[in-house]
């Protein structure tokens, strides 16, 4: 089985090229206008449209209103909503339905008690994503703050939903994060960049072609 790779903070033609050229499963747009990531949605529906069928355009939102995402999913075809913030299970469910979009919901951890917090989306949410909590400073992002935390916390536990790894990873440890997580899907975003919100054509590529080569 191979490692699905997801590529996040997209903003660019010739990153989403690259990407797309590399073998990408999911392709991460962020609609949180504090992160240096940000696109808006014409943006957004314009990198989309040369996206090939059968890999994931995924839209991150942080605590965002019903009119925030459907004005978003007016312009920009989305196929998946990738929820980043506080949302309760139930606000998981409710935009699961309302919007017609398999949704992931974030978990950000940091210690057991993180993980365990996690089962309350199990039910509601299509896949789980687990990311580093982020530090606690006033500039601190909900998420693409470079940070990993413990693998070994989610190591042999079993998710009654698909999930996917966050938090860190470069193509250099990504072969570790893999054998200690069991991850069979991971998403990166600072860890292909040469500055916040500049993505690395030669980083997007080696990210990948380490995934690959874990298949």
């Amino acid at each position: 089985m191979t490692v699905a790779a997801k590529i996040c903070g997209l903003s660019t033609e010739a990153a989403v090229t690259e990407a797309v050229a590399g073998g990408a499963a999911y392709l991460g747009f962020v609609f949180y206008s504090p992160s240096p990531r940000a696109v808006t949605a014409a943006k957004a529906a314009g990198l989309c449209a040369a996206v090939p069928v059968g890999i994931n355009r995924v839209g991150l939102f942080v605590d965002a209103d019903n009119d925030t995402i459907g004005e978003v999913l007016a312009e920009a075809p989305l196929d998946l909503l990738q929820l980043h913030g506080h949302e309760s299970p139930d606000r998981v469910a409710d935009v699961r339905l309302r919007f017609a979009r398999p949704v992931m919901k974030s978990v950000a951890i940091a210690g057991p008690e993180d993980v365990l917090g996690a089962a309350r989306y199990e039910e509601v949410a299509d896949l789980l994503l687990f990311d580093a909590k982020p530090p606690l400073r006033p500039d601190a992002l909900p998420g693409g703050n470079g940070l990993a935390f413990d693998w070994g916390l989610i190591a042999g536990r079993s998710w009654r939903c698909e999930w996917m790894l966050s938090g860190g990873l470069t193509p250099e440890i990504l072969p570790e994060a893999v054998r200690i997580s069991g991850a069979r899907a991971v998403d990166v975003s600072s860890g292909v960049e040469s500055r916040p919100g500049e993505k690395d054509l030669g980083k997007i590529r080696a990210f990948l072609a380490a995934a690959r080569a874990l298949g």
